[in-house]
């Protein structure tokens, strides 16, 4: 029985073309033309006048820090309930993250928690859209606008997604990208930055290739990063993005699939299908048991894995990683929600390759693996 991963990546357009043409002119380094085109048709694309392409989405926040200049002494809200990348960068610019839980229904952000967490130090608000829905943007831009607050949007998982009529990645500030395989737009590994801002762009430029100068490549006014993303990637992510649209609705369908399959499957929490602002576009399929008769998400998923079956749990809480409780953040806050669902929640094969056999088998297996334990 062959294994059904948790995400294969879908190339069915000019992805070959375009690497073939990379290798036959010899470009294949990030001077190669690809680089910027994709930089300017991805920025077009998400409404910004900007594009910075680097070489992974947890660079791309990075980079979006640095240029941002938050700095030891400021404070950054965002969600528990998130990758680790987005504290990382943080952290590592010596700012201070601070927390707020999620909501139990889209488990994105609980904003009526932001405004009581806004001290005198706090410097931006760092929105960060989860599974296939987009934070509420309206009330976060007025509570930013009224005290002076930036916004730096992590749309890593939002690539074709939209609040109300406007493109994710259009919010703020900067925003980010990743094109990671399991994004809708993958280049392997990569990530992009994303800004109105003339100088902001400037500096992640800079900041992405060791901020070498043009009067005098070898010398630096200020440390950087090789955060460069090469012409090969660049053309596999052009490839991607012409059929950016397509693979929106391959996902969308897909999550209705899903959904039309488990939604009469007792004690299971299903992606909440839309909100006032958006249609889910399913970046990841989440499920969390809340029948406390069920084994939780770990268990589940290795019973899946013996199936055949590829998950993967949801985020670990930032307040609850151990190299940030070493470090004496977070102390002994608690966020119930993200520490239910993270505990009790998995996503199924969710890649844009699945096929409706490998989702009629994930279901079958998965309401097997429930009615045994």
């Amino acid at each position: 029985m062959d294994f059904i991963p948790v995400n294969e990546p879908l190339f069915q357009g000019r992805e070959k073309e375009l690497l073939l043409e990379c290798i036959e002119t010899g470009w294949i380094s990030s001077e190669g033309p690809f680089v910027r085109e994709f930089e300017e048709r991805f920025a077009a694309r998400v409404g910004r006048k900007h594009g910075i392409a680097v070489c992974n989405g947890s660079a791309a926040i990075d980079a979006a820090v640095h240029a941002l200049g938050l700095k030891a002494g400021d404070e950054v809200i965002l969600p528990t309930f998130t990758i680790i990348s987005c504290a990382a960068s943080i952290v590592r610019a010596g700012a201070t993250p601070v927390v707020v839980d999620c909501n139990p229904d889209d488990w994105n952000m609980n904003l009526a928690q932001v405004e009581a967490c806004i001290t005198p130090r706090t410097r931006a608000i760092m929105v960060v859209h989860i599974y296939g829905l987009p934070c509420d943007m309206e009330p976060l831009l007025a509570l930013a606008r009224s005290y002076g607050l930036l916004i730096l949007e992590d749309a890593a998982q939002m690539h074709g997604q939209n609040y109300r009529d406007r493109p994710c990645g259009s919010f703020g500030e900067i925003s980010t990208f990743s094109f990671y395989p399991n994004k809708h737009i993958t280049t392997g590994e990569g990530g992009m930055v994303v800004t109105d801002d003339p100088q902001l762009a400037e500096k992640c430029r800079l900041a992405r290739n060791l901020y070498f100068q043009e009067r005098q490549r070898y010398v630096h006014d200020e440390l950087g990063w090789n955060f460069r993303m090469t012409n090969l990637q660049a053309a596999i992510g052009l490839a991607q993005l012409e059929q950016v649209d397509g693979f929106i609705e391959r996902k969308r369908a897909m999550g209705k699939a899903y959904t039309e399959k488990l939604k009469n499957v007792p004690g299971l929490q299903l992606p909440k299908p839309r909100a006032d602002y958006a249609e889910n576009i399913y970046w990841v399929y989440g499920i969390v048991l809340e029948d406390p008769a069920f084994p939780d998400a770990k268990e589940v998923a290795a019973h899946l894995a013996r199936e055949g079956i590829g998950t993967r749990p949801f985020f670990w809480p930032i307040h609850k990683q151990p190299v940030f409780q070493r470090m004496g953040l977070f102390g002994s806050q608690t966020y119930p929600v993200a520490e239910h669902i993270s505990i009790r929640g998995l996503y199924l094969p969710s890649g844009l390759a699945l096929t409706p056999e490998q989702i009629d088998r994930t279901v079958f297996t998965l309401k097997q693996v429930l009615q045994s334990v």
